[in-house]
């Protein structure tokens, strides 16, 4: 008989938030997995949750995961959970998940707390599409190619941050998003959980003044319908409309449908761009 592995969410603050399931889990399974195990130790002690405990973390995610894996065929348990959150989402635990799918070992994830969306319903900013990319790189020669693809993105956008890069993030954004709306929450779920909602601009000079406290989520606005379309318009600004036409035609598409896709892109009326097309 083979074991099983379970990815447990563990709270984000504050210990009421782990669930029953979660905790039924970890009273039951042989080896509980800890991203830092002087870290968990408090929340298993604090539910009198006596396991033998191993670590798990990013250093030793690789080789770990085969240890665990091994153990699992030979009928063992196994927890992962990582310091808050739920394993796998800027934790460990991705790294396993790929091995027991790849290996056909049975896994199961728990449903539980994520900083994620607790943020995202805070900032009251769009909550029906959203992209989340975690910690940016330190580094800008490695988080400009990050931020060049999300520049002209709808979707809110969902970013970690730690205080002492904070304010050196917020003024990298600002410069390459511009003067969108932010939500920052911090020390979410915890005694001094704070929602901050200004501008990027707004919140660059805000901390200026004041130092930042505790762990970051931020929560961006996505680029504006408003702003897509006049960046998209603006595109066509450095060509005539014959040469737009031409453009269309030269990429394989008919005269009458370039007359079509001009007119959408500069918002004019066809019979206009028609006019432009008659020496085409």
């Amino acid at each position: 008989m083979t074991g099983k592995l379970y990815l447990v969410p563990t709270p984000i603050g504050n210990l009421k938030d782990i669930t029953l399931r979660a905790l039924e889990v970890l009273h039951n399974v042989d080896i509980i997995a800890a991203e830092d195990t002087r870290q968990s130790i408090k929340l298993l002690n604090h539910f009198n949750i006596k396991k033998p405990l191993i670590s798990y973390h990013k250093y030793n995610e690789q080789g770990r995961s085969e240890d665990i894996i091994r153990q699992i065929k030979e009928g063992k348990n196994i927890a992962i959970i990582s310091d808050a959150g739920t394993p796998g989402i800027s934790d460990p635990g991705s790294v396993i998940v790929l091995k027991c799918i790849e290996r056909k070992i049975e896994f199961e994830v728990l449903p539980g707390a994520t900083a994620i969306t607790t943020a995202l319903v805070y900032s009251g900013l769009d909550t029906t599409k959203f992209i989340f990319r975690g910690f940016l790189p330190r580094e800008n020669k490695d988080r400009k190619p990050i931020i060049s693809d999300l520049i002209d993105r709808s979707e809110t956008l969902i970013f970690y941050e730690s205080p002492h890069r904070l304010l050196n993030t917020l003024e990298f954004l600002h410069e390459n998003l511009g003067d969108r709306k932010i939500s920052m929450c911090r020390e979410l779920t915890k005694l001094y959980e704070e929602i901050i909602r200004l501008t990027l601009e707004e919140a660059v000079v805000y901390y200026q003044n004041n130092s930042p406290r505790g762990e970051y989520v931020l929560v961006i606005d996505g680029k504006s319908k408003e702003n897509i379309e006049k960046d998209e318009r603006a595109k066509w600004d450095s060509l005539t409309i014959e040469e737009h036409i031409l453009k269309y035609i030269d990429e394989g598409i008919s005269k009458k449908d370039a007359i079509k896709k001009v007119a959408k892109d500069r918002i004019m009326p066809k019979s206009e761009v028609y006019k432009h097309s008659l020496d085409i």
